[in-house]
């Protein structure tokens, strides 16, 4: 199986697309309402702790994850006995933009320019220094012609010959046809890319067959939203039974587990109770999983699953 890594997009700022966000922060709000960035920070310190006591190994964030690249580098900073044990990946290429509001109009802006590289690469990389194993492009896609950047990729292939592994992340309908692109983006002859982040989940599985021949590549392979972004989870009313007796996210979290071309599945928890949840994942045996003809019941049509997640809200 693969393992279970901790994600911190909901972790780094007040508002995030996912159900029940806003009411997991309940807790931090101050007098006006408003997270406290402090308190944010001790949350996201307690939910990495649960998550490394529970195994976990693996912490990814990204750029525009408001404050969650430094929550994440601040706890590295005060736990070094972990330096040589944790996977660190981080992300490029959306600049956070909300101001520490939910009801902001745009939360993070897209930028796939070689100058928001340089920029964001000198950010991360002072911020996790040697931690940083991992370097990805933020949501790549066709259209945005990152794939296609000679200047873009002529400089992932610098810094990967510096020893950090490069990948981009996918989103959107046509997630298969970015990560096939990438497998055959080369710069004088060798590979840009070995690691991808993806959506898959039981409700939207269309990138499996490209993950697959990803692994096959050599590529590491992350999974992300394995729990739909809420929707695989107690906190949505009408959330499947995916395995009896087994919480909606732990089961989700299993399935993905359970792929054979996965490397890594990303935990989205907000709290630490959602953090021992979904830990539960590890404790399903593979006989228990539902089979594969069930499973594809499920299976929404890619369009309309994207279509219904741009529809969400930022809580």
């Amino acid at each position: 199986m693969a393992e279970l890594g901790l994600g911190t997009a909901a972790l780094g700022r007040p508002g995030y697309l996912t159900l029940g966000h806003g009411a997991s922060l309940d807790d931090l709000r101050d007098d006006r309402g408003r997270i406290a960035i402090d308190l944010l920070r001790s949350r996201a310190h307690d939910v990495i702790d649960a998550a490394i006591a529970g195994g976990i190994r693996w912490l990814d964030t990204a750029r525009s994850y408001g404050l969650g690249e430094t929550f994440v580098a601040d706890w590295l900073h005060l736990h070094p006995e972990w330096d040589d044990e944790l996977t660190v990946s981080t992300k490029w290429g959306y600049t956070y933009t909300a101001g520490w509001r939910v009801d902001a109009a745009v939360h993070e802006v897209k930028d796939h320019s070689i100058d928001v590289l340089e920029r964001q690469w000198a950010e991360s990389s002072s911020l996790l220094g040697s931690r940083l194993a991992v370097h990805q492009i933020h949501s790549a896609t066709l259209d945005t012609g990152v794939l296609s950047d000679p200047a873009v990729l002529a400089r992932l292939a610098e810094i990967g010959a510096g020893g950090v592994q490069i990948g981009l992340s996918t989103t959107g309908p046509s997630q298969a046809e970015t990560i096939r692109k990438a497998i055959d983006v080369e710069v004088e002859g060798r590979a840009v890319f070995d690691a991808v982040q993806a959506t898959w989940n039981p409700l939207e599985p269309s990138a499996g067959p490209a993950l697959a021949e990803a692994a096959d590549a050599g590529w590491t392979v992350i999974v992300k939203e394995a729990v739909a972004n809420g929707r695989l989870t107690p906190a949505a009313d009408d959330a499947p039974t995916l395995l009896p007796g087994v919480s909606a996210d732990a089961a989700a979290l299993a399935i993905a587990l359970a792929q054979p071309w996965a490397d890594v599945v990303l935990s989205g928890a907000a709290t630490v109770p959602h953090v021992r949840s979904n830990l539960e994942a590890l404790e399903v045996a593979a006989d228990d999983l539902p089979d594969p003809d069930r499973l594809a019941l499920l299976a929404e049509d890619p369009g309309a699953y994207w279509a219904s997640r741009s529809a969400m809200r930022w809580t």
